[in-house]
């Protein structure tokens, strides 16, 4: 028997089965060579610290297959924070809706692409995503109709930023383009910093009922009347596009959840109602946000009383619509209109009017 049969007897019973499987070669003194797979796997391990870097990835995927439309909707219920991200784009083959998870997996043959976040290409990026997560999956795409993709992730394994709810500040540079300028590197951050790369794509990020809202409503202005009228097979279309074609809540339900977006009927018919607002994209609310902090007026030149600024009321208000979704979809009440706000001399007062279904 060789010295190398004898050296790789011994190593096969010195380790655990898993361990031989990790290994194509030991070397002595401890050294072993990887297997590809293995290496690859803790590549992929690497490339993926935190929830925000999943965002990164997935919209770098939406932008390589040449979305202009970006809706991400995402939410955390207790430790699992679910992701779902609907585009415009290219689509995949229904029989390469798995193998696209798969290490060195990619469309880009010729091309591959380098951006702030470094080499995009290498068929790595969705792999990378995989090995950290719950689940990924493909809910819904075909060629030229766009993509529907959904993550689930455990945050007591792969972390996230506590504050999930800040909105960085954004400002313009030199050139004359935004850039974010200061705020917690959270899930927000991570969306305006590819919006502001990337200001051609528009990108809605919300609730999944707020995105739904969102892509029904986007998708119904740019549809003439025939299509949302005639519409007898919603698959036919691209799959951002279906909710728009739904003819009660019960339908919108079952096409919402096959984009990955779990919704209730009750929120399908808010939905139906014009009761949800659809969202702006995310660098049009930053920028107005930016805006109006630097229309402040100086309330210490005016001594009458407290003022503040048109838009920043306005902003104020989408938020408290967004926060009120929480009280309406446990308690089954309805915002009247938009909350009301009144300033007075030393005190801010606001007002929901609200239904009380039976």
């Amino acid at each position: 028997m060789s010295d190398d049969a004898e050296r790789l007897i011994d190593f096969v019973s010195s380790v655990s089965g898993d361990a031989y499987l990790k290994v194509e070669e030991t070397l002595g003194d401890g050294y072993v060579r990887l297997k590809v797979s293995e290496a690859e796997r803790r590549q992929a391990k690497h490339d993926i610290r935190g929830v925000e870097d999943i965002i990164v990835e997935l919209l770098r995927n939406a932008r390589d297959a040449h979305a202009q439309r970006i809706f991400l909707a995402t939410a955390r219920e207790g430790d699992v924070r679910t992701v779902t991200v609907v585009d415009d784009g290219i689509g995949v083959p229904a029989h390469l809706h798995e193998a696209i998870f798969e290490p060195r997996v990619t469309s880009k043959l010729e091309t591959m692409v380098m951006d702030r976040w470094g080499v995009h290409g290498r068929g790595m990026a969705l792999y990378s995503v995989r090995a950290n997560v719950m689940s990924a999956r493909i809910a819904s795409s075909e060629p030229h109709k766009g993509c529907a993709m959904s993550i689930a992730v455990d945050t007591t394994v792969l972390a996230e930023r506590a504050d999930q709810s800040t909105w960085p500040e954004v400002a313009k540079d030199e050139s004359g383009s935004w850039s974010v300028v200061r705020g917690p590197h959270n899930i927000v951050r991570r969306v305006l910093e590819f919006a502001c790369e990337h200001p051609e794509i528009d990108i809605y990020l919300g609730s999944p009922a707020e995105v739904l809202a969102t892509a029904h409503a986007v998708a119904r202005d740019v549809l003439d009347a025939s299509e949302l009228m005639f519409c007898d097979d919603p698959g036919r279309m691209p799959v951002w596009q279906r909710p728009a074609v739904a003819a009660d809540a019960a339908e919108l339900v079952e096409l919402a959840r096959s984009l990955g977006l779990d919704i209730s009927e009750r929120t399908a018919h808010r939905v139906l109602s014009g009761e949800l607002t659809a969202l702006r994209p995310a660098l049009a609310i930053a920028t107005v946000k930016e805006k109006s902090t630097a229309a402040q007026p100086d309330i210490y030149r005016d001594r009458r009383g407290l003022k503040i600024h048109r838009t920043d009321l306005a902003a104020f208000q989408t938020e408290l619509e967004r926060a009120f979704d929480v009280l309406s979809e446990r308690y089954y009440v309805h915002l009247k209109g938009q909350p009301k706000v009144t300033v007075g001399s030393n005190e801010i007062r606001v007002r929901f009017f609200v239904d009380k279904e039976d």
